[in-house]
């Protein structure tokens, strides 16, 4: 498996229990994701979240993208 560079996220175990955060910052990936996910715009993201940048946002959906083709998510067969 090759190993995918991220920029603007970090893993360090002293920050939310090492959960995936935007570089530099306590906002986790997956609330990143799960805001675009509940129909937020990237617009109203920024505004609520200052310190982030667009690219942040870019980003995130790389990572969980590429988190999910590193594993096989539980899904109910198709009727």
């Amino acid at each position: 498996m090759a190993c995918m560079a991220f920029e603007r996220i970090s893993v360090d175990h002293r920050i939310m229990g090492g959960v995936p955060c935007i570089r530099g910052t306590r906002i986790p990936v997956a609330t990143v994701v799960g805001l675009l996910a509940d129909d937020m715009s990237a617009d109203e993201i920024l505004a609520d979240y200052p310190q982030l940048e667009d690219a942040d946002l870019h980003e995130a959906l790389r990572y969980a993208a590429a988190a999910l083709r590193e594993r096989e998510l539980p899904l109910r067969p198709s009727a």
